[in-house]
């Protein structure tokens, strides 16, 4: 007979985010295992009981375990939660896929499209675990090195399951996390996704010089183009109010611990994409984003002018003054899509 702990999380991915995650969720007083794809990595992990590389000054708690071996890490808990960048996320759900317990449960705090398909990251989970299987996605406006800290912090869970997300939330929550439930996976995934492409937009904003006043229009103009975009996939309009959608976007769009915004400065500063990223020193999503929301947005028919301005200066190298230009002189509109006059 089984004498796994009922509560139990397996985090597969030890960047700063997967830390941070696996750290909190111990602090709730929950076992944790966590694994990263680099023994050497989890070696220090182990001995020094801190990730001086990605989460410095952040002790791991007694209740979580470093596990090397990634087979001992799946098959020994029932709920997953996979913390990988988004060009990774599909080929580690294959490989844990035939380690998977039977009664396992899968979530991920991984945020954008699938750069080759366009697919969300729970149409990646349906095509490579199946139908069966019960998912969840974690996301909000969240800095690893605040959650890691125990400072104050809410984020959303969506799952397909009321359980699983209940259970997850139930995971995270404590002293100082607080975890909100949703079922609107698409919209979560969505706002995820768009924030980080709108972030680089935000930094660009703000390193030209232009002001609060353009960086709150930019703001409030992408979560149009977000909750436009999601609700095209079939996401709930409301969605893109909460935590997963204006919260992240905001938190993403105005703090300098933002990777993607940090990208946008540099790129106003004329340094170039590749120097940038590599300055940063850690993958900035916003740049697959980028080019994932333009083709998604192309088959859904979708006008999206400030993520096309973004995607347009990432991959295609126009300046971002010649950018900003672009999205001035466009034809006057009425705010929103619908019309309030008859």
């Amino acid at each position: 007979m089984s004498t796994r702990p009922d509560d139990a999380v397996a985090v597969l991915g030890a960047g700063s985010w997967g830390t941070a995650l696996a750290v909190q969720i111990a602090r709730a007083g929950h076992p944790v295992t966590l694994w990263g794809r680099s023994a050497k990595q989890l070696a220090l992990l182990s001995r020094e009981r801190e990730n001086r590389r990605y989460l410095p000054g952040v002790t791991l708690p007694p209740t979580l375990q470093v596990e090397p071996e990634l087979a001992a890490a799946v098959g020994a808990q029932q709920d997953q939660l996979v913390c990988v960048p988004s060009h990774a996320f599909r080929a580690t759900l294959e490989r844990i896929a035939p380690l998977l317990p039977p009664d396992a449960r899968v979530a991920w705090a991984t945020k954008g499209f699938e750069q080759q398909t366009g697919a969300l990251p729970h149409q990646v989970a349906r095509e490579v675990l199946g139908q069966s299987v019960p998912l969840a996605v974690l996301s909000g406006p969240t800095f690893a090195s605040e959650v890691g800290a125990g400072l104050p912090t809410a984020m959303t869970v969506a799952a397909t399951d009321r359980m699983f997300a209940t259970d997850f939330a139930a995971r995270l929550s404590g002293e100082t996390f607080r975890a909100y439930t949703s079922a609107d996976l698409v919209g979560v995934e969505v706002g995820g996704a768009m924030k980080n492409v709108l972030a680089i937009g935000a930094g660009i904003c703000d390193g030209l010089g232009f002001g609060a006043n353009a960086r709150i229009a930019l703001i409030t103009r992408g979560l149009q183009e977000m909750t436009r975009l999601g609700v095209a996939l079939g996401a709930r309009p409301a969605t893109f109010t909460g935590l997963s959608g204006m919260g992240d976007l905001v938190l993403t769009s105005t703090d300098n611990q933002s990777r993607n915004r940090r990208l946008g400065l540099a790129l106003a500063a004329g340094e170039r994409l590749a120097d940038a990223v590599a300055a940063i020193g850690q993958v900035v999503e916003g740049v697959y984003a980028a080019a994932a929301v333009h083709a998604v947005a192309a088959r859904a028919g979708v006008e999206l002018p400030i993520c096309e301005q973004v995607y347009r200066i990432l991959h295609e190298g126009l300046p971002p003054r010649t950018a900003v230009h672009h999205l001035m002189a466009r034809t006057l509109k009425a705010e929103t899509d619908l019309e309030l006059w008859p």
